[in-house]
């Protein structure tokens, strides 16, 4: 296993920069459209219901499925790899966007009307910043579950440590196969810590004192 380790160093960094790349990149993408899908909906009950029905029934979809099914219309590589892990990563976020946006108190959202604010600016600067915390609990959910079916889109030639595990199974039972699958494996598990933790500093730092309290 060290020497499958050592010999192989350098390709395991990049491939595990490039997967960390991919899933951060797609959960910014699946961030903001969540975000604006929500805001959009939390106001009207039937859209709201319809909004929670597509996330409940999105993430009934079996990802490798998915990916076997966008490798027609874009072929093998970096897009059905993106749109896979974003549409994966944007059913936790919008279904907590909704529910934080609808949490608000309406005194609160009352108030900040009662001053003279906008709606636009009632909603970025009060329900947006109130259901933060909500919003990025669904992003933490999001981030450790996108981790695992970004390796997933290995079967597609998307780029990430799911090489080593869709080499290793290929050839299980061959030399080093065990250790590539293995390698694939904790090295996933890794990076979901590393980014649960970077998370969780986001929301201390964008967190309102406040709100915190």
């Amino acid at each position: 296993m060290l020497e499958f380790l050592g010999d192989r160093f350098n390709q395991i960094l990049f491939s595990g920069w490039q997967h960390m790349s991919l899933v951060v990149q797609c959960l910014i993408l699946a961030t903001i459209l969540s975000v604006v899908i929500a805001t959009l909906v939390y106001r009207s009950g039937a859209l709201t219901s319809l909004a929670n029905s597509v996330s409940a029934v999105g993430l009934t979809i079996p990802s490798f499925a998915l990916i076997g099914l966008l490798i027609a219309p874009f072929g093998f590589g970096v897009t059905p790899a993106v749109i896979v892990v974003t549409f994966f990563a944007a059913l936790p976020i919008l279904r907590n966007a909704v529910v934080g946006l609808t949490g608000i108190d309406k005194a609160v959202i009352e108030s900040a009307r009662g001053i003279g604010m906008s709606r636009f600016r009632t909603l970025v600067q009060v329900e947006l910043p109130m259901a933060w915390p909500v919003i990025l609990a669904g992003i933490r959910v999001s981030a450790q579950m996108v981790m695992g079916i970004a390796a997933i889109t290995a079967y597609a030639l998307g780029p990430g440590l799911g090489g080593f595990i869709f080499s290793g199974l290929s050839r299980l039972g061959g030399a080093n196969s065990l250790e590539s699958v293995i390698t694939g494996v904790v090295a996933v598990i890794i990076l979901a810590l590393i980014l649960d933790l970077l998370l969780v500093g986001l929301g201390r730092i964008t967190t309102p004192r406040g709100i915190r309290v």
